[in-house]
């Protein structure tokens, strides 16, 4: 097959999908049209009778304004919008740093913040909102003066090759010498002034943008084939605008290219749903507009196309500026993704259009706007009654028809007033109007789902009902705002896909940025750009005081858990468990940033923390041991001194038995002493009694 044949065969086609397309957006923009009007108050479909009530409902601007704040709120109160996850093996560190980088640092300056909130006013009021992703490469050119610069300045700011010097002028400065030298020695002069040369130049500055850009577009500029279901798969997807001359050669084109373009002319209907939207759109005369500011038809199309001839339809990017032409076209290539995203609301099965707020209300508008009118007409007539008078017996009949306070009215001579003059009698029927105006509130509720409870403003603060009442009035409109979110952020999912893969192509050096006060690198040239990516929608569609209370019981089952299975291998909580509850309850406080208040904790810290806590002894068991050996040392000192006593005793005992031996002994001895004195004693007598006898 041809592979290098030119797309002049296809030229056609595309012109007729434009055709296709256009004829599409002319169709809905009638009703996008009309539900702008109801938004802005602008209903011409109730005519306005003169002389009577021109009181409008502002039905479809009051819900869209009820239910809007809930959602930006879930949808971008986080400080990580979207979450990116890994699809293969060695992804994970590259989705943690997409997702810092990610939701950081590009979305935000991408202009992400108002596109998204953009995107999603669209989608209440106009049933679709319309997110373009791309990457600006954009020349500046800036002048600047600068006065009083040395040499040395002057040379460091024309050094840039980028720099031109339009005009400069040279001048001689008198510069007294600072205070310190103004002392000299005594019989030495005073130091004389210094002069230097400065400069005054004039410079002009040619710089490059580059950055991913995120926008909603307006819903009179896109092109979508009448076919598609889904954005992504429709045969032709694209954007058709205006731009300068000057626009298309900052974005690269070449200048004589884009100077022989001829100059936009007028589209009826694109025309008109861009002056509804914009009422202060000033419209400028081509003809007398400088040429660089001239207008010119642009169209970036991304086109579903066979330009190979292989029987495939490929995916082709076609920008055409002047018109669908051969001779305008700027780019032709193949590309790799529609980079729009459909944002709804509330779906629409099998259609890519889906449901609005202003679908829903715009008939009760109506409705109330004619109740109202009469309404007050009625009260109108109570408060200035028709009079009825008797032209002939009125002396001043200005009296009556204008009348003024203190003004007297005067009749003639011998009228009865109350035959002169007299009032209508307008029976007052307002009240039933109440009722029917109550009536088409409660109906356009139950339509959208959409109460005061959506807006973030609990029920009970209003009116006086039970606690059950108001949790189920407050769970029945919190319930259609969560939808709400978790529809909206399938369309966002996209959105975040398309960031990251912009940033992989594009960003071809690391950069480093500060993140949490730590200073951060990023090179996004090795991520994974087919990551999966979540958008947070935890928290936000209830009110702050529900998602706090929810947020404080998950920290309080963390601190449990903590407390009876501790920090270290804990199966359920671990640091960024609990860093992650932190940050919720601070998002959930209304406060932006979790930074100010808590920093994330860092695994390597935390690691050594915990060897280190596990190393250390535990205050209880060294409690507990040192009871233990309090009472070892108590049992031991009851133990000597039992022993002790029981040594006392026995000594005591010891020397009671030998006390009492020694008193036997002594009893026994004393005893023997007797019984030997006896003895002695006794052989005396007996010899004396024998000596004394008679041989």
């Amino acid at each position: 097959m041809a592979e290098d044949k030119k797309p002049d065969s296809v030229t056609p086609i595309v012109a007729n999908m434009v055709k296709d397309a256009e004829s599409y957006r002319e169709e809905l923009s009638k009703d996008r049209d009309k539900a702008q009007e109801y938004f802005d108050g602008q209903m011409d479909d109730v005519p306005v009778v003169d002389g009577r009530s021109k009181v409008v409902s502002r039905d479809v601007r009051a819900h869209i304004k009820k239910v809007l704040p809930s959602l930006v709120r879930t949808l971008l109160g986080n400080d990580k919008i979207a979450e990116f996850q890994p699809v293969a093996e060695g992804d994970e560190p590259f989705a943690e740093q997409a997702t810092d980088y990610i939701s950081n640092v590009v979305f935000p300056e991408s202009g992400g913040y108002e596109a998204v909130e953009d995107a999603i006013h669209d989608a209440l009021k106009l049933r679709n909102g319309i997110i373009r992703w791309w990457f600006e490469k954009k020349l500046y050119v800036t002048v600047s003066q600068h006065t009083g610069l040395d040499e040395m300045s002057l040379v460091q700011l024309v050094a840039d090759d980028d720099v031109t010097v339009l005009s400069k002028a040279v001048r001689v400065e008198t510069i007294e010498q600072p205070a310190q030298m103004m002392q000299p020695q005594p019989g030495q002069p005073l130091p004389a002034p210094i002069e230097q040369t400065v400069y005054d130049v004039k410079i002009r500055k040619r710089q490059e943008r580059r950055r991913a850009r995120l926008a909603a577009v307006p819903p009179e500029q896109l092109l979508v084939h009448p076919d598609a279901i889904d954005i992504d798969e429709s045969p032709l997807t694209g954007i058709n605008m205006r731009l300068r001359r000057s626009d298309l050669v900052a974005m690269g084109y070449d200048r004589d290219v884009v100077k022989d373009l001829p100059v936009a002319g007028s589209t009826s209907d694109q025309d008109d749903e861009e002056t509804s939207r914009r009422r202060d759109l000033i419209h400028e005369d081509n003809d007398t507009a400088a040429h660089a500011m001239q207008e010119i038809e642009y169209y970036e199309l991304y086109v579903r196309v066979d330009a190979d001839g292989d029987g495939i339809a490929e995916l082709r990017r076609m920008v055409y500026a002047g018109g669908i032409s051969e001779d305008y076209l700027l780019e032709d290539e193949e590309w790799d993704e529609v980079p729009f995203a459909d944002i709804i609301t509330e779906r629409r099965p099998h259609q890519r259009e889906g449901s609005s707020v202003s679908d829903d209300t715009m008939e009760g508008q109506k409705v109330k706007t004619v109740l109202l009118r009469e309404t007050l007409d009625n009260v109108y007539w109570q408060n200035k009654p028709q009079p009825i008078v008797d032209e002939g017996s009125i002396v001043n009949p200005d009296a009556v028809l204008n009348p003024k306070f203190g003004k007297p009215i005067r009749v003639t001579q011998g009228t009865d007033v109350r035959a002169a003059l007299g009032f209508t009698q307008v029976p007052f029927v307002a009240a039933s109007s109440f009722q029917m105006l109550d009536y088409f509130d409660r109906e356009m509720a139950d339509v959208t789902g959409i109460s005061d409870a959506s807006s973030g403003l609990p029920p009970d603060a209003l009116q006086n009902m039970t606690a059950k009442a108001s949790a189920m009035f407050e769970q029945a409109g919190i319930g259609q705002t969560e939808l709400m979110a978790r529809t909206i952020s399938r369309g966002l999912i996209r959105v975040f896909k398309g960031l990251l893969k912009l940033t992989i192509k594009h960003q071809d050096k690391p950069r480093t940025i500060r993140l949490r006060n730590t200073w951060v690198t990023f090179d996004p040239r090795p991520w994974n750009g087919d990551m999966d990516v979540t958008v947070n929608t935890g928290l936000g569609a209830g009110t702050r005081e529900r998602d706090m209370m929810m947020m404080q019981m998950i920290s309080g089952l963390q601190e449990k858990l903590l407390a009876s299975l501790g920090a270290a291998d804990n199966p359920f909580v671990t640091p960024d468990n609990v860093y992650n509850a932190l940050s919720k309850l601070v998002e959930a406080s209304g406060l932006r940033s979790v930074d100010q208040y808590f920093t994330k904790p860092d695994p390597e810290k935390i690691k050594k923390m915990l060897e280190a806590k596990a190393n250390q002894p535990n205050p209880e068991m060294e409690k507990l041991k040192q009871q233990q050996a309090k009472a070892e040392a108590d049992n031991a000192i009851a133990v000597k001194k039992i022993e002790s006593e029981e040594r006392i005793e026995m000594a005591r005992l010891k020397q009671e038995g030998d006390l009492k031996r020694y008193q036997i002994d002594q009893e026994i001895r004393l005893k023997q002493q007797q019984n030997a004195a006896n003895a002695l004693t006794g052989g005396h007598i007996v010899q004396t009694q024998l000596g004394g006898m008679p041989g």
